[in-house]
Order: structure tokens, then C-alpha cells, then sequence
């Protein structure tokens, strides 16, 4: 069976880092992680992932900006996009139903037990 592939994109190298060491750990995905939102367009259409885990707070695009470029690629737009950040606590994503603007997120800090289950939940057949 093929490896998902999942780009990790994240301002904070500790995290993409982790994350891809802790998926990939698992046998199931390959990962690539980068740390700036054009980065991660350019990364997406080279590497065209199965899911994308995206940081809503990136240095020179925000999550939303790099959602909106994936979208707009008739290559990419069926990529299904799940949202990372700090900016809501667990009881917020249960409140939303784990879900901001149509789109699925997680809470940081991050759980991988989590993430899994989101990537799981959001990858298409």
C-alpha cells in the first residue's frame, strides 16, 4: 500500500520537525514540512500532497492565503486542508465541531493521537 503523502507547514521548525518524525514513525505517511506559506504552495505543487496540515500564522502568507492559492490550483483543490493554531483551546474545537470557516482544525499545543486521527478523518478515498 502507498504511503499518504502529507506537507506539514508551520512557522516553527520544532513543530513541522516533530510532527513529520512522529508520522512518519508510524509507516502510513510520508512527509514533507516546510516553514513559510509561498514555500508551501511551491512545495504542494511539486509534491502533491494527500492532505496538507496548515499553521493559520505564517510569516509571510497567512493559512488562510496559502488555502485559498491550494484551491485555486485545479491540480490541488480537491486537497483536503486541515488547519493548525494556537488561537483556540480544545474546548473550542468541540464547541465548532472541529471545524473554522468549512474547513477541519486542530488545537495546538498538538497531540499526535490527534493529528492522526484528523488526517484520517479528512484524507479522501
Amino acid at each position: 500500500m502507498r504511503k499518504k503523502r502529507i506537507l506539514v507547514v508551520d512557522d516553527e521548525p520544532s513543530v513541522t520537525r516533530l510532527l513529520k518524525l512522529n508520522l512518519e514513525q508510524t509507516g502510513d505517511y510520508e512527509v514533507r514540512e516546510v516553514n513559510a506559506g509561498a514555500k508551501a504552495v511551491e512545495t504542494a505543487r511539486e509534491f502533491r500532497p494527500d492532505l496538507v496540515l496548515l499553521d493559520v500564522m505564517l510569516p509571510d502568507m497567512d493559512g488562510g492565503q496559502v488555502a485559498a492559492t491550494l484551491n485555486a490550483d485545479s491540480k490541488l483543490k480537491k486537497t483536503p486542508i486541515v488547519f493548525l493554531t494556537g488561537a483556540v483551546n480544545e474546548s473550542e474545537v468541540k464547541a465548532n465541531k472541529g471545524k473554522i470557516g468549512g474547513f477541519p482544525f486542530i488545537a495546538k499545543p498538538l497531540h499526535v493521537k490527534n493529528v492522526i486521527e484528523a488526517i484520517e478523518a479528512n484524507l479522501g478515498d
